[in-house]
């Protein structure tokens, strides 16, 4: 689309670059794509000072994407793309297949170990089948094995963050001392790199579980009476990316999808929150997201639409004739389609 590349990778993985070094280097003239390792704020901070830098695109956390553009000092100038924080939830109706369910709850909460934006990081079940969703799905944690991922059947791996872990026990000892309870028999299981799964309940906003997006494993369930109370939490919340709902009845079905619509940016019906296919848009409300991201919406966020006008008049017409059929201009042309 025209542009040169900063590109700073994630804090860890950064090994799985390398494989794309080559392909840059093949795909792009020299200087188009530049990949710079070390901490972000102390790399990107004087690159954005300069105001050099058209479009800021970041996937991360909402502090960060603020000190960045607090940095340039042409504001108006800088676009942004932000894909941020999120607290998606699955909402459980009673007459949700639960052996469904609790599959996709499990991938939706705990694939990754729940460190990803699109996880399902707090689970509103109705109290009609909470008992029973718990069991099943406290029984379905414990069976998860935890290793290494090039070990067989391995869901569980080892944290990346030398903090997550204890970090993850302040939170399940926060919602203990304010009335949760450890579902799962394994529940908190803590080695230096690995706090195991929590499935948490009853919580209730007085927990910080409740409100911090945990990028985790643990899982909050919440039960309720009345639908309001879930579509309610979540028109409250800061975040406003993607739910989970599950469910049978399309007569109840449809209303939900309707509100749920004007909520977050995507539905998923009996399905986990996930990121892609990639031609589907990726964004979110509120304080989740700035811009949209996918295949088509990327090309339009890194680039500005530029026309070339001209009066509906025969003197015009026969130029513009000739330039489409003179191939003299790359841009007055009809040989691609974007």
């Amino acid at each position: 689309m025209g542009n040169t590349t900063i590109f700073k990778p994630a804090k860890h993985g950064v090994l799985l670059i390398t494989p794309l070094l080559k392909a840059f280097q093949e795909s792009f003239p020299a200087g188009v794509v530049n990949i710079l390792f070390g901490r972000g704020r102390k790399i990107a901070s004087p690159i954005m000072e300069t105001g050099k830098v058209d479009v800021l695109a970041l996937i991360g956390h909402s502090s960060s994407a603020v000190a960045l553009q607090d940095l340039h000092p042409y504001k108006n100038r800088l676009r942004l793309v932000l894909g941020l924080e999120a607290k998606n939830p699955g909402i459980i109706l009673p007459d949700a297949d639960l052996d469904s369910t609790i599959k996709e709850c499990i991938s939706g909460s705990l694939s990754y170990n729940g460190q990803r934006c699109t996880a399902l990081k707090v689970l509103y079940v109705h109290e009609s089948i909470v008992d029973e969703f718990n069991k099943r799905f406290s029984e379905a944690v414990d069976a998860l094995k935890f290793g290494l991922p090039w070990e067989d059947d391995v869901f569980l791996t080892p944290l990346p963050e030398p903090g997550k872990p204890a970090y993850i026990q302040e939170l399940i000892k926060d919602a203990v001392a304010k009335g949760a309870k450890i579902m799962n028999k394994r529940g908190g299981e803590l080695t230096d790199n690995y706090s195991f799964p929590a499935v948490l309940y009853p919580v209730n906003d007085t927990m910080s579980v409740y409100h911090e997006e945990q990028f985790g494993p643990v899982v909050p369930v919440i039960s309720y009476s009345d639908i309001n109370e879930p579509l309610d939490a979540m028109a409250t919340s800061d975040y406003g990316q993607q739910v989970s709902l599950f469910g049978r009845d399309v007569r109840k079905l449809a209303p939900l999808i309707d509100v749920l619509a004007n909520l977050v940016c995507r539905v998923n019906l009996n399905s986990a929150c996930q990121r892609g296919p990639d031609v589907y848009p990726f964004t979110g409300r509120k304080n989740s997201a700035v811009g949209t991201l996918s295949v088509y919406d990327a090309l339009r966020s890194f680039s500005i639409r530029t026309f070339v006008a001209a009066k509906d008049t025969p003197y015009n017409n026969e130029i513009l004739d000739t330039l489409m059929n003179s191939k003299e201009s790359n841009f007055v042309n009809t040989e691609y389609l974007l």
